[in-house]
């Protein structure tokens, strides 16, 4: 068999890109290459605006202590589906991370893992990450039900869904800044 000139490099690459792509070593190239493409999302129109009319919804936070979601009611929330096992949503977390540093006593967080307590317990202990993890006792509200993972809404204090992104983004971007500062202002 004889390989025209380029046709073996050609050849490495794709090798090099599967198995960075389906190896454990994989796991981190894929967060690597999301960050570099995630970017900040945007609102929507005001006139698309969905309601949230029901808060009823059971979670439980990561000590065992149950938390009804009526209790964030009339805030600014942001809520995050996410698991440790997730490129994306480990993509994006740092992000996240870093507006809820900022912006953690101005707006509710619910971050909400899909994913076993003990692996959320070490991942959050290995990146040295503080902030309120829950996980769900029932079913969302209907508005709030995500079937991929990460999404992420943003909520305002009349219940407005704001935004809502499915996939990884920049959560610490300028706009979503201005966005939750005029949120919490309102």
């Amino acid at each position: 068999m004889k390989l025209k000139k380029g046709k073996l490099s050609d050849a490495v690459w794709v090798l090099v890109i599967l198995l960075l792509l389906f190896t454990p070593l994989g796991f981190h190239a894929r967060v690597q290459l999301m960050r570099l493409f995630s970017f900040s999302p945007k609102v929507e129109k005001q006139e698309s605006y969905q309601k949230i009319t029901n808060y009823n919804w059971e979670l439980i936070n990561i000590n065992g202590e149950k938390v009804n979601l009526t209790s964030k009611k009339d805030n600014v929330l942001v809520i995050n589906y996410w698991a440790t096992w997730c490129p994306p949503c480990v993509a994006e977390m740092p992000s996240l991370v870093a507006l809820y540093n900022d912006y953690g006593n101005k707006v509710k967080f619910v971050f909400l893992a899909s994913d076993d307590k003990a692996k959320v317990e070490t991942y959050l202990e290995k990146n040295r990450y503080k902030f309120p993890v829950f996980f769900e006792l029932e079913k969302s509200p209907k508005i709030l039900q995500a079937a991929s993972l990460p999404t992420t809404y943003i909520i305002d204090k009349s219940g407005n869904v704001i935004l809502k992104e499915i996939g990884a983004a920049n959560w610490n971007s300028k706009p979503i800044r201005a966005l939750l500062d005029s949120l919490v202002i309102e």
